[in-house]
């Protein structure tokens, strides 16, 4: 199951408290004060890893408590430092504090780190209390609290190429022909329920990754469909193919459905990215049913007019698949 949003709650250690103690030594008589610190209580650290994709473990367990430090002891034995404890999340993760809805980190690369709850502070121990005009302090201090909060975490998929359309236009078939992904396809719309990702190679050992988004539909940005749900992980794709059906069978006309795709990108794009600063392509789609080519001719001198990159494709076929990922490939390292 694919998981992109999840809320927890995080509670670091609190300090372990400091100890009031004196030297009992024999022969000692005026054994001083030998009180040790508290141990430093556990933080919550969370961690980027490539070896997940979904937030779904987040459904299952959503509190996070770390441990405490230990109590400082006499003889100046300092209490011990509780281990912190590291909650991992896929790379792409970001991370909301939820009271105050700001965001702490957005762990973009593998490996990287950010705390989001600081342990408490041990305790001073009688020991660390004593001055030149008390030399027997009695008294010693208490640990701190850990913080604790809620978190907001929201997964952001990392791709190179985001494949957008209308539901049916061939973006799981598409990158079905030309990667290792293996997506559902079948003749009926909304069948790609959740985003897949594939690594397409080109140019020998070069390659990059594409990500098939659920079908949009009129409205998506207003929350219809399913798109709106997953739109968000467009946001970091570099580039954009714009699929559209130009088989026979295809009632609406091919410029209308490029106009209300763009239309409902652009709706949902204002306020959460810049969008026209994102290059893109239209793919006609679906080359071997194009009947009398009437939808593609259409759709084509469009482009031409607008002067934006247009390509045919059957995934069937395989017709023009090779151009299109040496245009991509291409593309992508000048913009790299």
């Amino acid at each position: 199951m694919f998981i992109d949003q999840a809320k927890i709650f995080t509670k670091a250690g609190d300090g372990g408290n400091g100890c009031s103690s004196f030297r009992r030594e024999k022969y000692v008589p005026f054994g001083g004060p030998d009180g040790g610190d508290g141990g430093k209580g556990a933080s919550i650290i969370i961690e980027a890893s490539r070896h997940l994709t979904t937030l779904i473990d987040f459904r299952y367990r959503q509190h996070y408590t770390a441990k405490r430090g230990g109590h400082g002891e006499g003889n100046n034995r300092h209490g011990k430092n509780a281990s912190n404890i590291i909650i991992k999340v896929p790379i792409g993760t970001i991370i909301r504090d939820m009271e105050e809805s700001i965001p702490l980190a957005d762990l973009a690369e593998e490996g990287a780190t950010t705390i989001v709850a600081h342990g408490g502070k041990g305790g001073k121990g009688n020991g660390k209390l004593a001055t030149p005009t008390n030399q027997a302090p009695t008294r010693a201090t208490l640990g701190t609290s850990g913080e604790a909060r809620w978190l907001h975490l929201e997964l952001k998929l990392l791709a190179d190429v985001g494949l957008v359309g209308f539901p049916n236009a061939g973006k799981s078939s598409l990158i079905a022909a030309i990667s290792a992904a293996k997506p559902k396809i079948s003749n009926y719309p909304f069948t790609t329920l959740i985003p897949q990702l594939g690594v397409v190679s080109w140019n020998d050992e070069q390659h990059f990754v594409l990500a098939d988004i659920p079908g949009i539909i009129k409205g998506a940005h207003t929350g219809k469909g399913l798109g709106i749900q997953f739109l968000r992980h467009i946001e970091r794709t570099t580039f954009l193919l714009l699929l559209i059906d130009i088989g026979e069978f295809e009632p609406d006309d091919a410029v209308e459905m490029f106009n209300a795709l763009r239309a409902e990108l652009q709706s949902y794009a204002e306020g959460h990215f810049q969008l026209d600063r994102k290059p893109f392509a239209v793919v006609g789609t679906k080359l071997d049913l194009r009947g009398d080519d009437s939808r593609l001719n259409q759709l084509q001198s469009f482009c031409a007019k607008q002067h934006i990159p247009f390509f045919t494709i059957s995934s069937a076929t395989r017709e023009g698949l090779t151009l299109l990922i040496q245009y991509i490939g291409t593309t992508l390292t000048t913009i790299r």
